[in-house]
C-alpha cells in the first residue's frame, strides 16, 4: 500500500484499514505486557507512596524512588470487571476483565513497553526492562553506555550526566490483533500519553527530562536487543537531577557514524520472551512505515521553526479569567482519572474550570531536540472544542488562543447532535457532553520536514497534550474519554481546519459523569 494513501486513511477513511474478512481472535490474544525468561531480576519496593514529592536536593534518586516513579508512570493499578450484555433475544451477559494502568490505551491493550538505562550505586549500570506483570527491573545486557547511546541520540546530549534514561518501544501485535492497520494510529497517541505521563511525574519527582524523537533507530533497539520486525523504539527520555539538560558543545559529538556502524560495537542479545499468542500475524503495512520511518545518521535529525502566521477563524472573541496557577496533587489526579462512555451527565460547567482547563493544558514547556528553544507544544498542536451548558459562553464551535488566554468562536450554536452522528461507535453519549475537545495539528502531519517520521511524531505531541487534559480533568472533577472513532472531515468542516491546512487529530468529550457499575480495586499496596 502507498504509505501517503495509509496516512489518509488513517484519519479520513478508516473503513478501508480493515480486510472484508478480517476478525479478532480473543482467545489468541497477546498478553498487554511483556515477559522475558531465564534473565537476572530485580524486584522493585511494592510499598509505593499515595503521594509524590519533590527531592529537595540533587542526589541521585534510590532504586526504590526509581520503583515508584515507574510505577506512576506505567505499572499496574487497577483490576476492573464490567457486564457486557447481547444483542441477541437471550439477551445473555458475558464479564470483561481488565488490568489498567494511569494512562489510557485503546482497548486496554497498552502497546508500549519501558526499558530503561541505570546508573545507580545499588543495582549493576545496564540495559533494563520495566516488568510490568511483577513490578520488577529484568537486566538485559550489563555494562555503561553513555559514549554508544550519545552518538545515536541528537549532537551534545549529555547522558553522562543523567541517572536514568527511559526507552518507549512499541510492540505491534500487542494491538494490531484488534485493530488491525489502524493500529498504527493508535500506537502513536498511546506513546505520547505515555511520554505525558513521564513528564508529568518526573517534574513532580524533581527529575528534569528531555524528549528525544530523533535516535538512530537500529542501533538504540540494537541495544535494547530488539527485533525490529516486532518492536521498535519511538522515544527516548534521559532523567536527570540537575535542573535541566541543555546540549552542550562536545568535540566527540561532532563524529559521523551510523546506525549499522554502531551496532556493529556490541553484540547482539537473543533473549527468549513470551507473549501468549501461537499464531503468527502479518503487519506489513506497519512494518514499512516503521522502516520508512527510521534514520540512519544525524545529518536527517532537524530543527523545526515556529509559524506565526495563522490566520485567526473567529468572529467573537471571549476572554477567559485570569486564574492563580492551578497545584493539584498528581497522584490523586492519577487515581481519579476516568473514562466515561454512556456515564456522562449533563451539568454546567464554570467558566473557572473551563479557564484552567484550557490555562494549564498548554502551560508547560518540555525540552525536546525538535525545537531550536525550550519547546512549547503549541507550536506544533492547538485546542479547538464545541462547548454547551457552560457558563458565560454561548454555545457554539470554538478555537483557544493561548498566547491572549481567549476564545475565538467560530460557529454559534448546539452541535452534540452532529458530534454524536459522527462517532463510528456510539459508545459516548454526546448529547450528556457540555465540553467535546479536539487536538489540532498540521494535515500533512510533518512529512514536509521530518518524512514519515513526522507522522508519529505529530501523534505522539497529540498523545501528550491528550494525558495533560485528562489528569487535569480529573482534578478538575470531570472525566474525559479519549475518541478516535469520529468523522474527521466532519470536524474540520465545522472548524473550518481546511483553510489553515489543520486536521483533528483526536477527539475528548469532557464533563461531570456518574460512576458506572463495575467491580474495580485498586492495585496499590
Amino acid at each position: 500500500m502507498d504509505l501517503d494513501t495509509f496516512i489518509h486513511q488513517l484519519h479520513f477513511d478508516t473503513d478501508k484499514l480493515f480486510h472484508p474478512d478480517w476478525k479478532i481472535d480473543w482467545e489468541d490474544a497477546p498478553l498487554p505486557y511483556k515477559l522475558y525468561r531465564g534473565l537476572p531480576e530485580i524486584p522493585l519496593s511494592a510499598e509505593v507512596p499515595s503521594t509524590l514529592k519533590k527531592k529537595e536536593n540533587n542526589q541521585s534518586p534510590s532504586l526504590d524512588e526509581l520503583g515508584h516513579f515507574l510505577w506512576y508512570v506505567y505499572g499496574l493499578t487497577q483490576y476492573s470487571q464490567s457486564s457486557l450484555m447481547d444483542d441477541t433475544k437471550d439477551k445473555l451477559v458475558s464479564y470483561k476483565q481488565s488490568l489498567r494502568r494511569f494512562v489510557p490505551s485503546g482497548g486496554a491493550l497498552y502497546p508500549n513497553e519501558l526499558y530503561v538505562y541505570i546508573k545507580l550505586d545499588e543495582i549493576p549500570n545496564g540495559i533494563y526492562h520495566y516488568d510490568v506483570a511483577h513490578h520488577r527491573l529484568i537486566l538485559l545486557r550489563e555494562g555503561t553506555y553513555d559514549f554508544y547511546l550519545s552518538r545515536g541520540l541528537e549532537k551534545g546530549l549529555p547522558i553522562s550526566d543523567c541517572f536514568c534514561t527511559i526507552f518507549i518501544s512499541t510492540v505491534f501485535l500487542k494491538n494490531f490483533y484488534k485493530y488491525n492497520n489502524f493500529s498504527y494510529r493508535l500506537q502513536g497517541l498511546d506513546a505520547g500519553g505515555l511520554i505525558g505521563q513521564c513528564l508529568e511525574i518526573a517534574n513532580m519527582m524533581g527529575f528534569s527530562t528531555r524528549v528525544c524523537y530523533q535516535f538512530l533507530d537500529r542501533s538504540i533497539n540494537h541495544l535494547l536487543g530488539l527485533s525490529e520486525m516486532e518492536e521498535s523504539v519511538y522515544a527516548v527520555i534521559p532523567l536527570s537531577k540537575k535542573s535541566s539538560i541543555p546540549r552542550v558543545d562536545d568535540e566527540k559529538s561532532e563524529e559521523m557514524v551510523s546506525a549499522s556502524e554502531l551496532c556493529r560495537e556490541i553484540p547482539e542479545l537473543h533473549h527468549a520472551s513470551y507473549n501468549r499468542s501461537n499464531k503468527v500475524i502479518d503487519y506489513p503495512v506497519l512494518r514499512e512505515f516503521n522502516e520508512q520511518s527510521m534514520f540512519e545518521t544525524r545529518q536527517s535529525f532537524i530543527k523545526l521553526t515556529k509559524n506565526n502566521t495563522e490566520a485567526s477563524l473567529g468572529t467573537q472573541l471571549i476572554l477567559l479569567p485570569i486564574t492563580e496557577c492551578f497545584s493539584y496533587d498528581i497522584a490523586s489526579a492519577c487515581r481519579k482519572r476516568y473514562s466515561p462512555d454512556i456515564d456522562f451527565t449533563l451539568g454546567k460547567v464554570s467558566l473557572t474550570q473551563l479557564s484552567i482547563l484550557l490555562k494549564e493544558t498548554f502551560s508547560f514547556v518540555y525540552q525536546n531536540d525538535l525545537d531550536i528553544t525550550q519547546g512549547q507544544i503549541e507550536t506544533r498542536t492547538s485546542l479547538f472544542g464545541c462547548f454547551y451548558n457552560v457558563e458565560g459562553v454561548p454555545n457554539g464551535a470554538y478555537s483557544y488562543d493561548n498566547s491572549t488566554h481567549a476564545l475565538q468562536r467560530i460557529a454559534k450554536g448546539d452541535f452534540r447532535e452532529a458530534l454524536q452522528s459522527g462517532l463510528t461507535m456510539p459508545n459516548v453519549n454526546l448529547y450528556q457532553v457540555p465540553l467535546c475537545m479536539h487536538i489540532v495539528g498540521d494535515r500533512e502531519h510533518l512529512k514536509g520536514v521530518l518524512g514519515y517520521r513526522g507522522y508519529r511524531i505529530q501523534q505522539m505531541e497529540a498523545g501528550i497534550l491528550m494525558q495533560r487534559m485528562l489528569l487535569l480533568s480529573g482534578a478538575l472533577g470531570m472525566g474525559g474519554h479519549p475518541l478516535l472513532g469520529f468523522d474527521a472531515n466532519q470536524c474540520d468542516d465545522l472548524y473550518r481546519l481546511h483553510l489553515k491546512d489543520k486536521t483533528s487529530l483526536i477527539q475528548i468529550p469532557i464533563g461531570p459523569y456518574r460512576p458506572r457499575a463495575w467491580l474495580k480495586g485498586s492495585l496499590h499496596s
